[in-house]
């Protein structure tokens, strides 16, 4: 139980505190009129969540679902597990066959059990909650087609997306002249280049061997760059548009524009730097913003959030969708299905959007109240849901192309021309031939 501090008076009632209750009263009322399938007393359904920072989102949550069964005849147990730790018990599930009839996942775990057939077939109930609400985001849908993982296009119901977007000091910004977010990387380097001074560094962005730092794949594909071709098999980074990315990214680099030690970060150096007040712009998934909006409501006044800058060759912003699934084994099939439709309806996520940080996957959710701008973070987000592009594209979203990331080779690419001073074929040939020796092991 939560200890009620000296600032928090048990007769208070903060906005949040209010969405949540209406929602869960919400979801009471609403579930009762769901329509169900008939259902056999005694029938029970668990439910695997993934806990997020948001203890209001994951109460709602468990709240719903356990309010849905009640209302519709059906036990329910709602299991609520850490995201961290959500591969780990669902591969021990998986061999001691006790999977939950149904859960909520990232898409990488999805895949992974889509190749194993693990999931029942939701293409029906995709279709039917896409053309009740608009269709769905290009992005989420496209990220969301597992054929080639498993035969089956729609093994999950997509219900928020998340990625980095742009975080912005706009109360540096505005005086400067600058009330919009840059469009381009360019126009990045122009608007971070009038606001780079002491103690404040324009781009806080990792050029180190951190996951943060794999941003700059991003830029790369957005300059015309490939890591590889379009079989998955062979490594392209000797290309002009490689050599363009450098460009851009060495001119940013000369200019001073980088934050100190951004070579030699770990994962948190560009929350750091930005929460300190150190840096004008940084991507962020969300979490630094939600850390100012606690910590330093002022910071967090004076930011904005966007969607990432295009290149050349437009935006390449890479979005991680988050599903609903239903296990192949489950018993309650029906049950199952009638449970995810009531999840994706507009009363639940919109009190859902307001209490987690994720952008919406159907077109009709930008009209919820949660996205009508006074939450600048779900601005950022339902820009990223919009102009997200699926993972890795327009490269393959494969095991090699994961194991080149995991191995930092385009930040050390980006290391070897602005901290070793080599020039970029030198630095093009060693990460070519590096690449090429990972896709090789697949």
């Amino acid at each position: 139980m939560t200890k009620t501090s000296d600032t928090q008076k048990p007769t208070g009632w903060s906005r949040r505190r209010v969405l949540t209750t209406a929602a869960s009263g919400l979801a009471l009322a609403a579930a009762s009129s769901f329509p169900m399938p008939a259902i056999a007393q005694g029938k029970k359904l668990t439910y695997w969540g993934g806990l997020i920072f948001s203890d209001d989102a994951n109460k709602l949550l468990s709240d719903t679902i356990t309010a849905w069964g009640a209302a519709n005849g059906i036990a329910t147990e709602v299991v609520m597990i850490n995201q961290n730790e959500t591969t780990q018990k669902v591969s021990a599930a998986v061999s001691s066959n006790t999977m939950p009839d149904a859960l909520d996942m990232g898409l990488g775990l999805a895949r992974l059990l889509a190749r194993q057939s693990q999931f029942s077939d939701l293409g029906d109930l995709y279709k039917k909650i896409g053309e009740a609400q608009g269709g769905w985001f290009p992005g989420p849908d496209t990220a969301t087609d597992l054929t080639a993982d498993g035969g089956i296009a729609r093994v999950g119901i997509p219900f928020g997306v998340n990625g980095n977007l742009l975080l912005r000091r706009k109360d540096l910004l505005e005086p400067a002249g600058f009330t919009e977010a840059p469009k381009t990387w360019d126009e990045l380097v122009t608007q971070a280049e009038a606001i780079n001074k002491a103690p404040v560094s324009g781009l806080g962005l990792a050029l180190s061997n951190v996951g943060d730092a794999n941003l700059q794949v991003a830029v790369l594909q957005s300059f015309g760059g490939r890591i590889a071709d379009d079989a998955g098999k062979k490594v392209t980074l000797d290309t002009p548009e490689t050599r363009l990315w450098l460009t851009w990214l060495k001119n940013a680099w000369d200019k001073k524009l980088f934050s100190p030690g951004n070579t030699t970060w770990d994962g948190a150096g560009d929350n750091q730097a930005y929460l300190s007040g150190q840096a004008g712009f940084i991507a962020n998934t969300g979490s630094v913003g939600i850390a100012a909006k606690k910590d330093d409501p002022e910071l967090f006044e004076a930011s904005a959030f966007s969607p990432l800058p295009g290149g050349p060759k437009g935006i390449i912003s890479p979005i991680d969708v988050q599903v609903r699934a239903i296990t192949k084994a489950s018993p309650v099939q029906d049950e199952a299905k009638a449970l995810l439709e009531h999840l994706s309806s507009p009363e639940f996520m919109n009190a859902y959007f307001n209490v987690a940080i994720y952008g919406p996957v159907l077109a009709n959710q930008e009209k919820l109240q949660a996205f009508d701008g006074t939450n600048t973070i779900l601005v950022g987000l339902l820009g990223l849901a919009k102009n997200g592009t699926a993972p890795a594209y327009p490269d393959v979203n494969n095991a090699a192309f994961a194991d080149f990331g995991s191995n930092f080779l385009i930040p050390k690419l980006a290391q070897r021309v602005v901290v070793d001073g080599w020039d970029f074929d030198k630095a093009i040939a060693e990460a070519q031939t590096q690449g090429q020796a990972i896709y090789d092991k697949y």
